[in-house]
């Protein structure tokens, strides 16, 4: 599994930014790491029972802390900090985020709620 080389957190335009050993290189927006943080809060305790996350346009993250030599918490400003993002997580994200990203809009449609666009 390839492991990160570079972070970069971009706070003005909510972007988090990870380069990767294999020369892979992502470039992935708060919101979509706070909405599908690897938490239980948010994925649930099994399999379908994922809660979709509102209104997380405007999130960003206050720090990151490394944990151990395979993952990062990511400390997001509304007092989320309970997801530890492993290597393999983030690069799977990156990999999928365009399906994920889509995965999210619907779901979102479906519950009847609307996206806002942040400022």
């Amino acid at each position: 599994m390839p492991t990160p080389t570079e972070f970069n957190l971009h706070r003005s335009s909510r972007v988090l930014e990870i380069s990767f050993d294999d020369g892979k290189h992502f470039t992935m927006p708060v919101e979509f790491l706070r909405v599908y943080s690897p938490s239980a809060e948010v994925q649930g305790h099994g399999p379908g029972q994922r809660v979709l996350q509102i209104g997380k346009e405007e999130v960003n993250i206050d720090r990151i802390e490394p944990v151990g030599n395979y993952a990062v918490c990511l400390f997001f400003d509304d007092e989320h900090n309970t997801g530890i993002y492993s290597w393999e997580y983030l690069y799977k994200l990156g990999e999928n985020q365009p399906e994920l990203w889509q995965t999210y809009l619907d779901e979102l449609e479906k519950a009847g709620q609307k996206r806002k666009r942040p400022s």
